[in-house]
C-alpha cells in the first residue's frame, strides 16, 4: 500500500468506529452525517481489503484485522493530535534552549548585562551565545537559522523577509578624558578640527559618523584607528584624543572610566538600534518570548 494514497481522515473514522462500534454514534462523535460515515467506512474496507466492522446484534464488531489495527491506528491518531496539531508552547522557567544573537561588541556591552539578568530571573536554564560578523553576513545567518536575532544597527536587514522592532534611538557625542586641558563643558567646531581623534572602524561595519563627516566635507586628524569600540576607554582616559561614539557607549565609558562626554559641535546623525529576525521565526513561541523580553527591558529608552 502506498501511503500517498491514504486519506488520514479515514484513520480518525476507524478509531471512532473501534471506540463506539456504531456508525451512528461514531458519526455523532465526529460531527459527520450517517451517509458520510457509511461512505468513509466503505472506503476503509476498500483500503484494507477487509470488512473491518460487521454487524452483530446492535453493534458493529471489529474483525480480527480491525482488532489488529486498532492499537497502532489509535496511537497514530493520538500522536497527530498531541504532537503535530497541538500548538507549540514555551515555558521559560524550564526551557534549556540556547539563543544565538548577532551583535557587535558595542551592543554586547550595552544590552547583554540586562538581558542576562532577565534570563537569570525568568529563564534560568536557558543559554545565550553571540556572534560578531559583517553586516552583509547577518542576513544569511538569520535565514539559515545559525542565529535567531540580530541586535544593533543593521541597515542591510531592512528588507523583505525580515521583521524589525526598534529599541532605542542613539545620538553621537564626543568622549574625552575628565581633565582634558582644552575641552570643557562644550566643544567648538574649531576645537573639534584641531583635536586628534580616535576612530573605530570594525571589520565589515561602516562607521555612520565617519560617513556623515565625509558627506559634509569635514576633515580632522585621525591619530589612531581601532577595530573594536571597547579599546577606546583606556586610550581616551590616558590621552587628549577625542572619540565620537554613540551615546549609550559613552554612558558606559563614563560609568567605568575617567572620562566624560560633550555634545558634538555639529548636528550629528541618529542611529536607530533594532531587533531583527527572519520571518521563519515569527511564530516560534520561544523566539517570540525572547523578543518580548528584550523589548520590555529597553522600550522605556525608545
Amino acid at each position: 500500500m502506498d501511503i500517498r494514497s491514504v486519506d488520514l481522515n479515514l484513520l480518525v473514522v476507524f478509531d471512532a468506529m473501534i471506540e463506539h462500534r456504531s456508525v451512528t454514534r461514531a458519526g455523532e462523535a465526529l460531527n459527520l452525517s450517517q451517509p458520510a460515515m457509511s461512505a468513509a467506512v466503505a472506503r476503509l474496507r476498500t483500503l484494507f481489503d477487509d470488512p473491518l466492522f460487521v454487524r452483530t446484534g446492535a453493534e458493529m464488531r471489529p474483525t480480527p484485522r480491525a482488532t489488529e489495527l486498532g492499537a497502532p491506528i489509535r496511537q497514530v491518531v493520538r500522536t497527530i493530535k498531541a504532537e503535530i496539531l497541538q500548538r507549540s508552547v514555551f515555558d521559560p522557567a524550564v526551557s534549556q534552549r540556547t539563543f544565538t544573537l548577532v551583535t557587535p561588541d558595542i551592543a554586547e556591552v550595552n544590552f547583554l548585562p540586562r538581558i542576562l539578568a532577565c534570563l537569570a530571573r525568568q529563564a534560568p536554564n536557558t543559554n545565550l551565545r553571540t556572534l560578531a560578523m559583517p553586516r552583509h553576513a547577518a542576513a544569511e545567518s538569520l535565514e539559515s537559522g545559525a542565529a535567531e536575532l540580530a541586535l544593533g544597527y543593521f541597515p542591510d536587514l531592512q528588507k523583505a523577509g525580515f521583521f524589525q522592532q526598534r529599541l532605542i534611538r542613539n545620538s553621537h557625542v564626543c568622549l574625552v578624558r575628565k581633565d582634558h586641558p582644552t575641552i570643557k563643558s562644550k566643544m567648538t567646531l574649531s576645537q573639534f578640527l584641531a583635536a586628534s581623534h580616535a576612530v573605530v572602524k570594525p571589520d565589515g561595519r561602516e562607521h555612520v559618523f565617519e560617513q556623515f563627516l565625509q558627506k559634509k566635507g569635514i576633515q580632522r586628524r585621525v591619530l589612531v584607528e581601532l577595530s573594536h569600540f571597547m579599546s577606546l576607554l583606556p586610550i581616551v582616559e590616558s590621552s587628549d584624543v577625542v572619540a565620537t561614539v554613540p551615546k549609550d557607549l559613552a554612558d558606559f565609558c563614563v560609568q567605568h572610566g575617567q572620562v566624560r562626554y560633550v555634545e558634538t559641535p555639529m548636528k550629528s546623525p541618529v542611529i536607530d538600534v533594532h531587533l531583527f529576525w527572519h520571518r521563519r521565526f515569527q511564530k516560534d513561541p520561544a523566539h517570540a518570548w525572547l523578543r518580548s523580553a528584550i523589548h520590555q527591558l529597553f522600550r522605556e529608552r525608545s
